[in-house]
């Protein structure tokens, strides 16, 4: 029950950030013909405490846009928009800052992120040990 609930939220969060940008588009140029032409980038993070997306419930989810413009429910959505075309939209080239000074407590945070990155499907998925940890790694895209 808890993966339908988990899929049902990721598909519908992913279906209104991916269309959302797209309808707009479509509907501000005269003759129905698109404003511009950009590869969308629009993506869903979760966020739950557990050791696998599988069996974690979802506690906090986000959806983030980034083509044409950042936007989106994201709280850093500008932040978040630079720092994955820093990494070119690889989020396991988000590494932990230098100087973060973490407990080593276990109690493990599962992060997913889902949708479409220029165009080109993105699926990731990462157990981090503790927030702090998951906190630590980039500025912006983990904080929400």
């Amino acid at each position: 029950m808890r993966n339908t609930a988990r899929w049902a939220t990721t598909i519908g969060l992913t279906a209104a950030a991916v269309c959302a940008p797209l309808s707009g588009a479509v509907s501000a140029a005269p003759g129905g013909a698109p404003s511009a032409l950009y590869a969308p980038s629009a993506l869903v993070l979760t966020l739950g405490h557990g050791t696998s997306a599988m069996t974690v419930t979802p506690e906090r989810a986000v959806t983030l846009t980034c083509a044409p413009g950042p936007s989106g429910t994201h709280p850093a959505a500008a932040a978040a928009c630079g720092e994955l075309a820093e990494v070119d939209g690889d989020l396991q080239a988000l590494t932990a800052r230098d100087g973060v000074l973490c407990t080593q407590r276990y109690d493990p945070v599962v992060v997913t992120v889902d949708g479409v990155w220029q165009g080109q499907r993105l699926s990731y998925e990462r157990t981090f040990a503790n927030e702090c940890v998951m906190n630590a790694h980039g500025s912006g895209v983990l904080a929400f």
